[in-house]
């Protein structure tokens, strides 16, 4: 049995900085000190740079061995694309609206790992939980862009090429820095320190800016207007998809770290990077920020209670 203490020790050790500095930055934003082009101009530089070398100095220091979980990464890529296909089938019975049927099920699956996932996953696990949780995010980073521009391009009749999305999964500042860390691991490569300590001073930016940011982009206005259709993919998001990544696991014997990264990966609410692809893509991008913020709120209380009902496998 989990004791209370544990529970308590939990809610405030790991979740409560990750949900203090979202809430900052949201009153940073409501009283003005942040701006939407100033988190526009932040979120560009923590994800060319920032995450990047957090990313890098994380894996690259560390047992690729000891890291590396196939099974782990074949779970999180197979479970996102069968609870894609499931919503595809009932979404038309759910969702009204053809063209929010894409900007759903996106929302129910893209997990925001790179900001929420990774804090967690440091404040739980230290260095161990950070570099089970970036060799994660790798491949489920090319595994969110492929479905999700594939997802929006059937439900919105767009004609975005797949020969982009491949070029731009090529080039991801955070695939590529991945990429880098691994071949440096695996060939004991030593890197001058200039080079270490300067990624270092950008790693150490990288998650109170991001959460910062991510608190500051959250919008609650008119959610009336899509509750429908936002609570079938803030369902799915918060219980239902977490919920098949873990089981999954736990069949497969995954214990220990590597199953409370899996967790707290996948029960991280929606990424923001789902309200850049709608706009971009010309779908109901107000719809897509309901899902982020609502998810957001609500993965805090169900993060602490999951968490409690897994430990005894940890």
């Amino acid at each position: 049995m989990l004791d209370t203490k544990t529970i308590i020790d939990f809610a405030f050790s790991v979740i409560g900085p990750v949900v203090l500095l979202i809430a900052f930055g949201y009153g940073l934003y409501k009283t003005g000190l942040m701006t939407d082009d100033f988190v526009e101009r932040a979120s560009r530089l923590i994800f060319n740079f920032a995450l990047p070398a957090l990313l890098f100095t994380t894996i690259s220091a560390s047992n690729i061995d000891a890291v590396f979980d196939f099974e782990m990464i074949v779970i999180g890529v197979l479970g996102t694309i069968i609870i894609c296909l499931a919503l595809m089938l009932v979404s038309p019975f759910l969702v009204a609206k053809r063209s929010d049927r894409g900007v759903v099920i996106q929302g129910a699956f893209r997990s925001n790992m790179g900001i929420i996932g990774l804090a967690y996953c440091a404040n739980a696990y230290g260095e161990a939980g950070l570099a089970l949780g970036s060799i994660y995010l790798g491949a489920l980073t090319i595994t969110y862009n492929v479905i999700s521009v594939g997802i929006l391009n059937f439900y919105l009749d767009s004609k975005t090429s797949f020969i982009i999305v491949i070029k731009g999964v090529a080039s991801n500042p955070i695939i590529l820095s991945i990429v880098a860390a691994l071949l440096v691991s695996t060939f004991n490569i030593k890197l001058p320190s200039i080079i270490l300590n300067s990624a270092g001073y950008f790693a150490q930016l990288t998650l109170p800016l991001a959460l910062l940011c991510t608190g500051a982009a959250l919008r609650f206005s008119s959610f009336r207007n899509d509750a429908k259709a936002a609570s079938l993919s803030i369902f799915v998001k918060c219980f239902v998809y977490p919920g098949i990544i873990v089981l999954a696991a736990i069949c497969f014997d995954i214990r220990g770290i590597t199953l409370g990264v899996v967790y707290l990966m996948s029960i991280a609410p929606t990424a923001a990077a789902s309200y850049v692809m709608v706009r971009k893509i010309g779908g109901n991008h107000q719809l897509a920020a309901h899902i982020i913020a609502i998810s957001t709120i609500l993965s805090v209380p169900i993060t602490i209670v999951g968490y409690t009902l897994l430990a005894v496998y940890l």
